[in-house]
């Protein structure tokens, strides 16, 4: 599915490598499985070769990692930015987390990534083969040796299914062609939980929370949170990792998680991309973005490096809150 195919971007990295251009390169590594694609540094051309990976399942957002590997190295890190890797690539610059000049950055076009649980709940559990087709994968398992046609569009990660841009914010060089912003539906979620009752809202959250085990994934993996020190890691705290023994506690977590990141969060969904659970992580963030947008004017972090979000650019025509609940009343 992807236009760009992998030997073009092997290619442009092992040859920067070999000419000292780089030190390493940062991209996506082969897994156990043909999905099972991960974040991965490179050192040498020999690797990129035998385990660099660009498919339709390369999900991941390489720009947090920058922040680590950057300052292991003394050259600079090859990296590959998908559209909207761009995005938290300029977010974090703007927040000063790495240096630009260590950074060699190559855009790659996308055409929207898979979601092997959707994957699996068409094809069936055991994958043990996963072909590209020009509309989708032939998907092949170890129950069945006929293999399952499914389209892509079917399988697309919620954060691509609702794209909300295809054009590259940040880059060094393109590989392929230039895209531009979109016109998504990704508030319409939002507005349908704006339009519950606060008790069916409380009900839904309340669900959807209550299934969480506090392995710190959606935290680990938002560019947004990059604290070297974080109040949940805390002993003093009292919800040091803590797995959550109450509803209140539930809450608490991903609440707070959610206004450390308002006005910054690029919207790239790698929230709900790791969560073992499958909750919906992206929508409080969402809810964010949406009400920044409606009371202080169309905003979208990570759009420009520099950029100050609504939330920290006091004006004297920031909204009162007798404004914010008339507003609402509308």
């Amino acid at each position: 599915m992807q236009k760009v195919n992998r030997d073009v971007l092997l290619e442009k990295a092992a040859a920067m490598l070999d000419a000292g251009e780089v030190q390493a390169v940062l991209g996506w590594g082969a897994g156990e499985f043909a999905y099972d694609v991960t974040p991965r540094v490179f050192e040498t051309s020999d690797e990129l070769r035998a385990d660099f990976v660009w498919n339709d399942f390369c999900g991941a957002n390489l720009s947090k990692y920058l922040v680590s590997k950057t300052k292991k190295l003394e050259g600079k890190l090859l990296v590959f930015l998908k559209p909207c890797d761009t995005y938290s690539f300029n977010q974090l610059l703007t927040e000063h987390r790495f240096e630009r000049e260590k950074v060699y950055a190559v855009a790659v076009p996308c055409e929207g990534m898979a979601d092997v649980q959707k994957l699996k709940a068409l094809a069936g559990d055991g994958i043990s083969s996963i072909e590209s087709t020009d509309s989708g994968f032939s998907v092949t398992t170890i129950y069945d040796d006929a293999p399952v046609e499914v389209k892509g569009a079917d399988v697309l990660l919620e954060k691509c299914a609702n794209c909300k841009s295809r054009k590259h914010v940040a880059y060094d060089e393109l590989l392929g062609d230039e895209g531009e912003v979109l016109d998504s539906n990704r508030f319409d979620e939002v507005e349908r939980i704006e339009a519950m009752t606060s008790e069916e809202r409380f009900a839904f959250w309340q669900g959807e929370l209550s299934r969480c085990i506090r392995c710190n994934a959606c935290r680990d993996v938002c560019p947004a949170c990059t604290c070297e020190k974080c109040v949940f890691d805390n002993p003093n705290s009292g919800a040091e990792n803590k797995a959550p023994t109450t509803s209140f506690e539930e809450q608490m977590f991903h609440v707070i998680r959610a206004f450390h990141v308002a006005g910054r969060c690029t919207d790239c969904g790698e929230c709900s991309r790791v969560c073992p659970q499958n909750i919906p992580l992206h929508l409080l963030n969402r809810k964010f973005i949406k009400d920044i947008n409606t009371f202080y004017g169309e905003y979208q972090a990570g759009a420009e490096e520099g950029s100050r979000a609504p939330l920290v650019d006091y004006t004297l025509e920031d909204l009162e809150a007798e404004d914010v609940f008339k507003k609402e009343a509308e």
